[in-house]
């Protein structure tokens, strides 16, 4: 499979939308999850992959231990989705990876980082309510009563109430499923959260994607258009002063907002090069 490339903003706009037509609705109501990666050779990897060593045996007494003493903090009671979305938000590497409902969230993330527009960004785009036609009956059946395609965490919690149920459930494949965040804070909503989950906490997300091509494109934002993606976004209000609400992501939004541009070191270069 070829990723696409975006040659212009209004094309990175064609190929973000493509396939939102729902002809049940008969809206514009795209069925894909996004996620953003500043650099198109990264992969799917979880912060608990990346966390190395024995992860995987680790996982559970962290996990338990994040429980513990942040109870007093949270008082969400007793359910894993939560608890896994709180410790994800947090920080505490998780088998969770993020992604968003918004493509410009996405876009947002792919371009975030000045000091990378050397590199080509990427858009990993799954549908994410064909992932959900692979799940056992079992799990189908509750997403099809209620007519969604990402798990509540109410629905999720009666299917797997803990992270050893859930992995007993697993046959010859993980199973992948994805499941919206509780509304923690105004960052969780403004970022238009959503969250992918496997049954195997060593499963790196796009591995298994690439044995189902269908399921997902990956649109690739080259080196060349980023500060222009960058520029655009951000007249759009899609930046970290809105995705980070806070004084922290206002900081964040204005060092990047007046670091120098491309035009900048075009200048300076040339000026050494005395031409």
């Amino acid at each position: 499979m070829t990723d696409p490339r975006a040659s212009s903003w209004s094309e990175l706009n064609e190929l973000l939308y493509e396939q939102s037509f729902n002809s049940g609705l008969n809206r514009f109501r795209s069925d894909f999850g996004f996620r953003g990666a500043r650099d198109s050779s990264w992969g799917l990897e979880t912060s608990l992959i990346r966390l190395g060593g024995k992860y995987a045996d680790l996982e559970g007494r962290m996990f338990q231990h994040f429980r513990k003493y942040a109870y007093s903090h949270t008082g969400i009671g007793d359910s894993l989705c939560h608890w896994l979305a709180v410790a994800q938000h947090h920080g505490l590497p998780t088998r969770l990876l993020d992604w968003t409902y918004s493509p410009f969230v996405a876009a947002h993330f792919a371009t975030e980082d000045s000091s990378e527009m050397d590199r080509d960004g990427a858009i990993w785009c799954v549908d994410t309510k064909a992932v959900a036609a692979l799940l056992p009956p079992r799990f189908r059946e509750p997403l099809e009563k209620e007519k969604a395609r990402a798990f509540t965490a109410k629905m999720l919690d009666h299917l797997a109430p803990e992270l050893a149920t859930f992995d007993a459930l697993e046959g010859q494949e993980p199973l992948v499923l994805f499941f919206d965040p509780p509304s923690l804070d105004e960052r969780v909503v403004n970022q238009h959260a959503l969250f992918s989950v496997a049954s195997d906490p060593r499963l790196a997300l796009d591995d298994w994607l690439k044995k189902r091509p269908e399921l997902f494109r990956r649109v690739i934002i080259p080196a060349k258009l980023k500060w222009e993606v960058r520029d655009k976004l951000d007249q759009a209000n899609m930046s970290e002063r809105m995705l980070f609400p806070g004084l922290d992501g206002l900081a964040r939004y204005l060092k990047r907002h007046y670091s120098p541009g491309p035009q900048v070191e075009l200048l300076r270069d040339t000026k050494a090069a005395g031409k």
